[in-house]
């Protein structure tokens, strides 16, 4: 296999639309920076097929002249040539396979990496409204698809194609009366594999369709496994996915069914032209008009002649599921996403970490989220957001490193508009610890890192001890090298959310956003976490979603959301004067802490 080359020179084709058929030329020009595979495995078969093409007149000499005439130099020619042929096609034959998948690959390789590249790019938005079964779907599967069509399926078509004309018109040349059998049958083999192509293509749609289906319920359900097992479910989801799996198989049933009465009808109408050509022919070497060896040679011409008539049989129904893996890759990578880099951003310089909303809304969809929000923090200040569920909270939050944009006003750090900085330059200065902790399958290392992979050794174990996480972490058998299992399975809520905390100060943010929930852990675990958020806090624009008395207590300014806006605001004891909805929330949900609080104290 060649060496890989980057994918970033592919030349972005014109947007097609589902069905258009210039999906299957787009497919295809991702084999352009791989044309010298693709063509030297053209080559390849082309000569392969001239070889194909000579073989039965050495036939026909054999027999005539070395066998007939009982001329045993020229058949030892005849069979030596032969013999060579072989050897060549042998090697042509492996250069044509190895090239041709070595181009598929490629394009294969190069689609994966546009698809990861896109997912990636794309807003939260996209990710809101997609499976990520379905997503494995079009980037494994389909993908392969595509590999199938532009490697070895496409080049046998064409050299089918080639092969049909050229053996045609060497039995038109040879014999134009026996020549009439089989070009007779050409037509109505052409019809019925354009009409199984035209049937196929749907059918294949809806089999990749149900499939993705079913990664996606498998997807889930292995990483749903614990919830399953807890509630007893593991029928209820067998059935189901039962169900979806019965669905995948009715549909691929149709395809089987149409491709096994269309293959025997085409070999059926082949075998008759056969049939007929002996008949007739046998006619003509009995009167004399036709030698043996040109009755031998004319068949195995009508061989392979029906040979590509077979491939191409077999290669339209790949062209109907490649043109339809396309439509499905192409609607991901055709995606914009709502949320990109203006054409003059610019990246940003290091921030003071102020922060003012101006006169914002948001709404998604035709639903309205944030109505004519205006708040200002200042540097270093902690702003605590306080409300009823949806009452948008978690939109303000998402809002600041532009997970999406607002429909109006603007969000300014510094005085400038956030939406002229870069994407990167404004997300580097910007910390996140949100109560649902992502962690990868990796080390502790690596995902205390993630944020600052140039981190070194010390900085990363300082960032632990701050966020009081070095203790449990050097108990583990492999210490910072420990892997911590897909999504963070093999740790403590806490011992997560503590990592996040290491991950986030690694970063040294300017503006922090947290949410700083506990509730899920134990009251020395939570104390540990409370005493690294209070570390991580210092000197830095903190917006935290409150869920503890003591932050309601730390904060500069309390922000009091309800109805998608800002009800209220003010400082702590302010708002249990003047604020009504405050102080039924203090009381419903902080109050036994401030008792707690003051036994404490």
């Amino acid at each position: 296999m060649a060496v890989k080359t980057s994918g970033d020179a592919l030349i972005a084709p014109q947007r097609v639309t589902p069905g258009d058929p210039r999906i299957l030329w787009r497919c295809y020009s991702y084999l352009r920076p791989y044309w010298l595979f693709a063509g030297t495995a053209l080559l390849a078969l082309m000569l392969i097929n001239i070889i194909n093409l000579l073989a039965p007149q050495f036939i026909r000499v054999s027999i005539d002249q070395g066998i007939g005439s009982n001329d045993p130099a020229v058949l030892a020619s005849a069979v030596l040539s032969l013999l060579g042929l072989t050897l060549v096609k042998g090697v042509l034959t492996f250069v044509q396979g190895r090239f041709s998948e070595t181009a598929g690959q490629n394009v294969a390789y190069d689609l994966r990496s546009q698809i990861q590249r896109k997912l990636t790019e794309l807003s939260f938005s996209f990710h809101n409204r997609s499976e990520a079964g379905e997503l494995l779907s079009r980037a494994i599967q389909d993908v392969e698809r595509i590999r199938m069509i532009t490697g070895r399926a496409t080049i046998r078509m064409i050299n089918s194609l080639v092969m049909l004309i050229a053996t045609a018109a060497i039995l038109v040349w040879m014999n134009p009366h026996l020549a009439l059998f089989a070009v007779a049958a050409m037509p109505v083999l052409a019809w019925r594999a354009l009409h199984f192509g035209r049937r196929a293509r749907p059918l294949s749609l809806a089999i990749q369709r149900q499939l993705a289906v079913l990664t996606t319920r498998l997807e889930q359900n292995l990483r749903g496994a614990r919830v399953v097992k807890a509630f007893a479910q593991e029928q209820a989801e067998i059935a189901r996915f039962e169900q979806e799996n019965e669905r995948w198989f009715a549909v691929s049933v149709q395809n089987v069914r149409l491709a096994a009465t269309n293959v025997p009808l085409m070999h059926l109408i082949a075998n008759l032209a056969s049939v007929l050509i002996l008949w007739y022919g046998g006619l003509l070497v009995a009167r004399r008009q036709l030698t043996i060896g040109e009755l031998v040679a004319f068949t195995t011409y009508l061989a392979q002649l029906l040979q590509p008539i077979r491939v191409l049989g077999q290669t339209v129904p790949l062209l109907a599921m490649g043109a339809a893996a396309g439509e499905r890759i192409f609607e991901i990578l055709d995606a914009a996403p709502d949320v990109c880099d203006a054409p003059d951003a610019v990246p940003m310089p290091p921030t003071k970490g102020h922060v003012r909303f101006d006169h914002v809304s948001f709404s998604y969809g035709s639903r309205p989220i944030l109505k004519d929000i205006c708040l200002e923090a200042l540097p270093g200040q902690v702003i605590a957001l306080l409300g009823p569920t949806g009452s948008g909270k978690s939109t303000i939050i998402s809002l600041i490193p532009r997970f999406y944009d607002p429909t109006a006003g603007r969000i300014l750090i510094d005085g400038q508009d956030i939406r002229r900085f870069t994407l990167n330059s404004l997300r580097s200065q910007i910390g996140i610890v949100l109560q649902e902790t992502t962690l990868f399958a990796a080390t502790i290392r690596e995902n205390i890192a993630f944020g600052s992979p140039a981190a070194s050794e010390e900085q990363i174990i300082e960032a632990a001890k701050a966020a009081q996480a070095h203790d449990f972490i050097i108990q583990m058998p492999h210490g910072y090298e420990t892997k911590v299992g897909e999504r963070g399975v093999t740790l403590s809520g806490g011992q997560k959310q503590r990592l996040a905390i290491a991950r986030a100060l690694l970063t040294d943010p300017r503006i922090l956003i947290l949410d700083d929930a506990t509730s899920s852990v134990d009251t020395s675990t939570e104390h540990l976490i409370q005493k690294a958020l209070h570390r991580l806090m210092i000197g830095r624009t903190t917006f935290v979603i409150a869920h503890r008395l003591s932050t309601l207590l730390r904060a500069d300014q309390i922000l009091v959301l309800d109805n998608c806006t800002i009800v209220a605001r003010g400082t702590h004891e302010t708002l249990l004067k003047t604020s009504r909805l405050y102080a039924d929330i203090y009381r419903r949900q902080f109050a036994p802490m401030d008792v707690a609080h003051a036994v404490q104290h």
